[in-house]
């Protein structure tokens, strides 16, 4: 008869979390997702381990910045040819992309490692309020930092975090 000591699956359950980015500061709220991302909200934390959450972002196009940044801030990019180098300021990223300016503030308020790309992964970001079917997987919301009432027909949540 075996016990396992330690974390079990049920520690590391990933629960969907759900951000309203209207009218937030940029670098707060990339700064709050990382964070999730990464599981440090967990008390499994570990930073070799891969335990953060998902997090649906909705309305990025009512997303702000502070000071003089909608008027200084470029992004770049090169395609590695001479004279490759692309620059968008963040005026027109904003309304090209809007999505694409919270993915790479959270880009860089991760750690440079291999677990980057698999935490970017489970980041969802919609330029307005709709999220289509990532809605059923919502769990926690950010308003409150509390739980969503959980209906009184539900008798379980999945692994995931979903509520079925």
């Amino acid at each position: 008869m075996s016990q396992r000591i330690g974390n079990t699956a049920l520690a590391y359950a990933r629960v969907w979390h759900h951000a309203d980015a209207s009218d937030r500061i940029l670098g707060k709220l990339a700064e709050r997702i990382a964070l999730v991302l990464m599981g440090k909200h967990k008390p499994i934390y570990d930073a070799a381990a891969d335990c953060g959450d998902y997090v649906v972002v909705t309305n990025a196009k009512k997303v702000k910045v502070s000071g003089r940044k909608e008027d200084q801030v470029l992004y770049r990019k090169h395609s590695m040819y001479p004279g490759g180098l692309k620059e968008i300021k963040y005026k027109d990223m904003m309304k090209r992309k809007p999505d694409e300016i919270i993915r790479q503030a959270v880009s860089g308020m991760l750690p440079k490692n291999k677990l980057r790309e698999r935490r970017l992964e489970r980041l969802r970001i919609f330029p307005d309020g709709d999220m289509g079917i990532f809605q059923h997987n919502i769990v926690k919301r950010w308003e409150d930092g509390t739980l969503t009432p959980i209906p009184q027909n539900v008798s379980k949540v999945s692994a995931t975090g979903s509520i079925q």
